[in-house]
């Protein structure tokens, strides 16, 4: 494995999908190769998985809300966004595809992307044909032409009982990506 990511901040975006349940694994794997994990998700991802638990797992406070009253856990989109070494959206919807492509920031993960100079990670999670609807495909191409990374999805049965690519990248393969990229970004 490519050196760990020791010493360096992660914000892991979490959105509306079955495989979110996994999510809590990647930020446990990452934290214990020595990374600060932030999660933001966004309204839908927190229908899977609570917030309460990635705070629980990663120490840290949980944004899913753009427009919170001021906290002292209160961490603002641009600070955050400036501060992370990599940002991995895991699992990546369909629908966050769609708005990072089209330039929309309307929750806490697309914003926190916008705002970001940092390396951005997509491992797609969802149905075998919303993943191959020519829209999607178009706005990976997009995504990727403009320097974003993914690791690509994984085929077996899919939570509809269909077989077929779709399914979250296994922990293992997303974990190395992530490796692999901070390893690049500190060679540079």
């Amino acid at each position: 494995m490519a050196k760990g990511p020791e010493g360096k901040t992660i914000l892991l975006g979490v959105t509306g999908s079955i495989a979110a349940y996994k999510a809590p694994a990647i930020l446990r794997r990452l934290k214990g190769l020595g990374a600060d994990v932030i999660v933001a998700m966004t309204k839908a991802g927190t229908e899977f998985v609570t917030p309460l638990t990635f705070r629980a797992l990663s120490g840290n406070p949980v944004l899913v809300e753009m427009f919170e009253p001021a906290t002292e856990w209160q961490i603002e989109h641009v600070i955050l966004a400036q501060k992370v070494d990599l940002v991995l959206i895991a699992p990546a919807t369909a629908n966050i595809i769609g708005k990072i492509a089209s330039g929309i920031a309307d929750d806490m993960v697309s914003l926190t992307v916008m705002a970001t100079k940092a390396p951005v990670m997509i491992a797609p999670a969802m149905n075998v044909d919303m993943y191959e609807n020519p829209i999607v495909q178009e706005n990976i191409k997009k995504l990727k032409g403009v320097g974003y990374t993914f690791v690509e999805p994984g085929v077996g049965v899919l939570a509809t009982g269909v077989e077929g690519r779709g399914r979250l990248a296994e922990l293992e393969e997303i974990v190395e990506k992530v490796c692999k990229l901070l390893s690049e970004e500190r060679g540079r």
